[in-house]
């Protein structure tokens, strides 16, 4: 009865929360149903083991979460996403439209922006440009998904996206890990999601398909929509209801102004993981006021969350007369971290205590007999739980928090370097996660004035097919020849 609990309590989770019901309802609700039917203590593991391990989450991530809201925040109240984008539309024109929102996705994005902040200023640039160059409005969300959700978010190294955090305790590695083989997919799925974009315009120009649809945008009414904020924050980091809150300035900075402060995330970000803090002596975490941990276990976590908050004191100093209302802004950034790390930190506890029930050892025993070895048993797995939470980062912390020692292990025994391992998980959880009931799908879609109908084909090619397809190739040349 243990496994049909489990199967029984994760149905209800994504029915429900599908339906829109909150996360923090009813993860632990699923929880107790599943401790039910294996028969064991109901009180003791909502207490003891889901709290448990949602407090782990929070404690772990929560610097991450508070300063990548509060960094997202203030890029876009400064005006400098606004900056980039019109830069990059500007730069490149509408021939070149789709080209155009992808990059500028991509660069906001890799440079610590929350993804939710991006699809608000790239959805009315992207919505200008499709209608000058007559390309479908039903492309817009895959395109602005593409540069947003796809390589920056799982491929690119050194992104400070929270899906690349998260396995830096479990493997002791950086946000670096893996480099050539993370630009090489990267390079795969934005390769190959041009590639699908240009062919569905094309196709449309020769069908005579033009613009189409034209209903205004409504960012507003979007973001403080209680279905779509549900949705969002149990599967990114950032509320879209404090989007509206704060106050925008009227003038967006220059473009090299609005580019420094992403340029600091990631010169930061890399002189923290690989030349400042293993030079220093944290022997000291060894104690037990430290948690008897290793910089290893924090290396990474610490890297992301001083590039982060360096780029903020960056962006202020450089945007101090353009924050009119500096203290709203920051505000916002912070409350907008903390709806999203108690939903993905619910999804967490439901997993422990899933993976504290005597069914999942089946569970376990099965995923690590799945042929290929460890790499392959390990992408599987997160893809699975990434698919069914509709989350990366909640899917990823499940599928480690369960299974992330048992992987480190098998990595020293086989002589598997764990950066391979910590590349594999980030890359796979970015594949799945995409589904309908994905709170950025349900978000973008709703941003771009657009339905699951008309758009949807379109983000499955770009943003899950072209992933797997880089996940795929990540996987061979891992086995092949190692992490490079």
């Amino acid at each position: 009865m243990g496994l049909v609990g489990i199967l029984v309590a994760l149905g209800l989770l994504i029915w429900l929360s599908f339906r829109g019901w909150s996360v923090l309802l009813l993860a632990p609700a699923a929880a107790i149903v599943a401790a039910a039917f294996a028969e064991e203590p109901l009180l003791a593991h909502w207490t003891q083991t889901f709290m448990g391990g949602a407090a782990q989450f929070i404690a772990q991530f929560f610097p991450i979460f508070l300063l990548g809201a509060l960094f997202g925040k203030l890029m876009d109240d400064s005006g400098s996403v606004h900056a980039i984008a019109h830069f990059m539309s500007t730069k490149l024109g509408a021939r070149r439209a789709i080209l155009a929102v992808v990059l500028a996705g991509a660069v906001v994005t890799y440079g610590g922006v929350s993804l939710f902040v991006a699809f608000f200023v790239l959805a009315p640039m992207a919505r200008e440009m499709f209608r000058v160059a007559n390309i479908p409005h039903r492309l817009m969300p895959a395109t602005i998904a593409l540069g947003t959700s796809t390589f920056t978010m799982s491929a690119m190294p050194g992104t400070p996206a929270i899906q690349n955090t998260i396995p830096m305790p479990f493997f002791g590695t950086t946000p670096f890990a893996a480099p050539g083989l993370g630009i090489v997919a990267a390079a795969i799925m934005l390769a190959f999601g041009l590639w699908w974009l240009r062919r569905a315009e094309g196709s449309a120009r020769k069908t005579g398909e033009g613009y189409g649809g034209d209903a205004e945008l409504v960012s507003g009414a979007v973001a403080d929509d209680q279905f779509i904020r549900e949705r969002a924050t149990s599967s990114h980091e950032f509320d879209p209801a404090e989007l509206t809150h704060g106050k925008r300035g009227d003038v967006p900075p220059p473009i090299g102004t609005a580019i420094i402060p992403l340029l600091v995330v990631v010169g930061v970000n890399l002189l923290m993981s690989l030349l400042i803090l293993p030079r220093l002596d944290f022997s000291f975490l060894a104690q037990e006021r430290w948690g008897e941990t290793s910089l290893a276990g924090v290396a990474g976590v610490w890297s992301v969350a001083v590039a982060l908050a360096a780029a903020a004191a960056t962006l202020i100093a450089l945007n101090r007369a353009r924050l009119t209302d500096l203290r709203a802004s920051m505000d916002a950034g912070a409350n907008a971290s903390v709806l999203p790390i108690f939903s993905v930190a619910s999804l967490v506890g439901f997993g422990a205590v899933v993976a504290a029930l005597p069914a999942f050892v089946s569970v376990r025993d099965w995923v690590l007999s799945i042929s290929g070895g460890p790499i392959v048993s390990l992408a599987i797995a997160i893809n699975v739980l990434a698919a069914l939470t509709g989350s990366a980062s909640g899917g990823l912390t499940i599928a480690l928090d369960a299974l992330g020692d048992t992987y480190l292990q098998i990595a020293q025994t086989s002589h598997i370097d764990p950066a391979l391992m910590h590349r594999i998980a980030v890359i796979g959880s970015g594949t799945l996660d995409s589904l309908p009931h994905n709170g950025a799908v349900v978000t973008l879609l709703a941003v771009c004035g657009s339905t699951h109908g008309k758009s949807y084909f379109d983000m499955v090619m770009a943003n899950i097919v072209g992933p797997i397809i880089a996940l795929a190739l990540a996987i061979f040349l891992g086995s092949m020849i190692g992490s490079f």
